[in-house]
């Protein structure tokens, strides 16, 4: 079995290490080796301090690779902040983004490897070989792709990352629109079109479905490819709110209503097929999309491993090969 995920940060890593174990307990039982390939949303990367940051990659990479910060999601376990505290010493701004000491070094290799004309994807698998996150890890484009934030507020309207408007307003600031710069003129990275090509089918975790998700779907030629696969796609929101984060306020910048069924319905039946709700949204119809009910909240492995299960297991039924 080959399938293809198309992830964000955590809630895309969360439900990824369900997976590995879902198919690895049923590899177990078929003798055969799935294999799996990660499409990374690189519309959240931000230069800071001169450094290159890639949360969404970095967080799916640490979090398969045993060395996530387990509480919040993101970031580096047993993490110290003395480089942050001499930057805030020094007046250095940015001041509102977070780098740890661990962090950092890993956004030096990746710094130091893209100065040296080396492809984001290619950066991307060298890193990999340190983690071994038992997935294939590929960026959704080797260009510069990112997503900024169309706000007005006391300052008047303006243009701002995403990753400020996320970190520092913790999205409070109303967006007006969001823009995927440099998304136009980018191309597919490496491989990410002939896996995808490849696939038996395509999972959409519970991944912001605006600027992660709708990110990778964004740049030419992905959500074409994945379109002609059988796709499951598990609900990022419960009961009318996100499981975490502020995916509402993103939902809400593109006038699409919070729910399990207007995120189905904004990707479309032209690419889903499958569709994974909470048992609280059973009565999510969605035209043209098979609609199925269970717990979703990803509460703890067994949870995140049967969801994971189900959202494989529903795909098969619909058309992808067993």
């Amino acid at each position: 079995m080959r399938i293809v995920v198309l992830a964000g940060g955590i809630g895309g890593a969360r439900f990824l290490r369900g997976l590995k174990d879902a198919l690895h307990n049923r590899a177990d039982q078929a003798d055969s080796q799935p294999e799996i390939t990660v499409i990374g949303n690189t519309g959240d990367d931000i230069t800071l301090f001169g450094l290159r940051v890639c949360p969404d990659l970095d967080t799916v990479m640490y979090t398969l690779g045993g060395g996530i910060n387990e509480e919040q999601g993101w970031g580096r376990a047993d993490e110290t902040f003395t480089v942050r505290e001499e930057l805030i010493a020094y007046g250095m701004q940015p001041q509102w983004f977070g780098l740890g000491d661990r962090d950092v070094a890993t956004h030096i290799v990746r710094s130091q490897m893209l100065a040296a004309g080396y492809p984001l994807s290619a950066v991307t698998e060298a890193l990999c070989d340190r983690w071994r996150p038992g997935v294939r890890l590929l960026p959704m484009t080797d260009d510069q792709v990112e997503t900024h934030v169309l706000v007005e507020d006391g300052s008047g309207r303006r243009a701002i990352h995403f990753q400020e408007w996320w970190v520092r307003y913790r999205a409070q600031t109303p967006a007006q629109a969001f823009v995927s710069v440099g998304a136009d003129s980018a191309e597919p990275a490496p491989g990410v079109l002939a896996a995808v090509e490849e696939a038996d089918l395509v999972l959409l975790p519970p991944s912001n479905p605006v600027v992660s998700v709708g990110s990778i779907l964004g740049v030419p030629g992905i959500r074409e490819a994945v379109a002609a696969k059988t796709v499951v796609g598990v609900s990022p929101i419960i009961g009318g709110a996100p499981v975490r984060g502020m995916a509402d306020a993103c939902l809400s910048a593109i006038g699409v209503e919070t729910s399990a069924r207007a995120v189905a319905e904004h990707y479309g039946p032209e690419l889903l097929d499958g569709w994974l709700v909470d048992d609280t949204d059973a009565d999510a119809a969605v035209d043209g999309v098979t609609v199925r009910a269970m717990p979703l909240y990803m509460s703890d492995p067994e949870r995140t491993e049967a969801i994971a299960r189900a959202a494989v297991d529903l795909a098969v039924e619909l058309g992808g090969r067993s």
